[in-house]
């Protein structure tokens, strides 16, 4: 049995290849694992969630922490190693190396900028492959894999929202590269603003030198006539105003932050003016209890009962935040612990993707069934929370060793 080994290189090499047909197609596959994840069992699915352990965190004295996750699909075992930096109780992690961010001032509970980390919070690491048989099929670098699979889950809600002109995204590192990237591959042509709001203009310049002058993203940053780039960051003097219009106005909010402060006031998004507009919000940055990206107070309202008698017109919410696993939010996910919220106020992704599915459980709680879990999908305020499963790692992953096999990438060892 062949053993494909994947470097860092090789796998952005394969990643900035991928047309949208491949990125669609990859979606498909990692909708179906995270269905079967939320819905499977071990007589129906390899995916199911009880056959994903949770990940075990080995802290370290020199300010890193170990990740092992492993995960299992019906055609794979495998497991996912990576390191990153430890986030600091007291202060947010803004790294301009990696998710780098701009936070607000507001006495709204923002972290303060003059307590940042110099250290990168990139996950360093590999991933592991065997076949069903337990034979070694691939061994990969997981840096470049860990930001896309993530934003690949991400785009999974991105895709069904109705409209998508306005995108302000929070950091300027790996996640949020992969989260405008594949904005742009998948709906590009409705695309008209992308906002980076990151903590200083010097950390985003990376990401700009990227966007605006390789030939990978030539045919991204084309996408249409009216698509425009901006960068804000606190050096500039209107940044308290700015920071909200770039709030109220976006249609999608990609939170690419390991924050351990809310990026923004509360207020901004619960007062009745912030509330009138329906968003899709990403918040992938934040993995620990302490950290947070999203004021509890947004999350709360969220999944606050419905009011009829109110005097303000208000887009629909859907009573329930989503998550990539509940189980791993509850323990991990510092917005859901802080906000405290219980199993019955989330839902996972793997239950919404497929909407017909989900739309037969809506029915069953005495829900409007498809059409008003269409509508809340695609134009009312949507909070996905993520932290992470190996599962998306191993399906993302297999995608991509076989992706790689037919375009001639990587290494072969034969007989391995």
């Amino acid at each position: 049995m062949p053993l494909t080994i994947l470097t860092d290189g090789d796998v952005r090499s394969l990643l900035l290849s991928l047309s949208r047909d491949d990125a669609l197609s990859l979606q498909d596959n990692l909708r179906e694992a995270l269905h079967d994840y939320s819905t499977g069992t071990q007589e129906t699915t390899g995916s199911c969630s009880a056959n994903q352990p949770q990940r075990i965190s080995i802290p370290s004295s020199h300010g890193q922490t170990t990740l092992f996750m492993p995960a299992s699909t019906s055609t794979t075992t495998g497991m996912k190693i990576v390191s990153l930096a430890s986030a600091s109780d007291s202060a947010s992690i803004l790294s301009s190396n990696s998710s780098s961010t701009l936070v607000s001032t507001n006495s709204n509970k923002s972290a303060d900028p003059s307590t940042t980390s110099s250290q990168s919070t990139t996950p360093h690491g590999s991933l592991t492959l065997l076949d069903k048989r337990g034979t070694p099929l691939a061994f990969m670098n997981a840096e470049e894999l860990t930001a896309f699979r993530t934003a690949l889950a991400a785009s999974a809600l991105f895709c069904k929202r109705s409209k998508v002109h306005s995108i302000a995204v929070f950091g300027a590192g790996k996640q949020a590269y992969w989260h405008i990237r594949l904005a742009l591959l998948l709906r590009g042509a409705e695309i008209h603003h992308i906002n980076i709001i990151n903590r200083t203009f010097e950390g985003a310049q990376p990401l700009l030198k990227e966007i605006y002058s390789s030939e990978e993203w030539a045919h991204l940053r084309t996408a249409n006539d009216k698509l425009k780039f901006t960068v804000m960051s606190r050096e500039y003097g209107e940044y308290g105003r700015l920071l909200k219009e770039h709030v109220r106005d976006a249609d999608v909010l990609f939170l690419c932050t390991p924050s351990t402060s809310p990026l923004f006031p509360a207020e901004y998004l619960t007062s009745s003016e912030g509330r009138k507009k329906g968003r899709y919000i990403s918040a992938i940055g934040s993995y620990k209890p302490h950290m947070v990206e999203i004021h509890p107070d947004i999350l709360r309202q969220a999944v606050a009962p419905e009011h009829k008698n109110h005097h303000h017109r208000h887009v629909d919410k859907g009573g329930v935040i989503v998550v990539d696993s509940l189980e791993a939010c509850l323990k991990e996910a510092g917005e859901i612990i802080q906000a405290g919220l219980g199993a019955e106020q989330l839902v996972e992704l793997g239950e919404l993707v497929m909407v017909r599915k989900a739309a037969m459980r809506e029915i069953e709680m005495g829900g409007a069934g498809e059409k008003g879990l269409k509508t809340w999908l695609e134009k009312g305020n949507v909070i996905y929370k993520s932290v992470g499963l190996g599962l998306m790692d191993l399906c993302v992953g297999e995608d991509l060793v076989m992706l790689a096999r037919e375009r001639s990438i990587g290494i072969t060892v034969e007989d391995f």
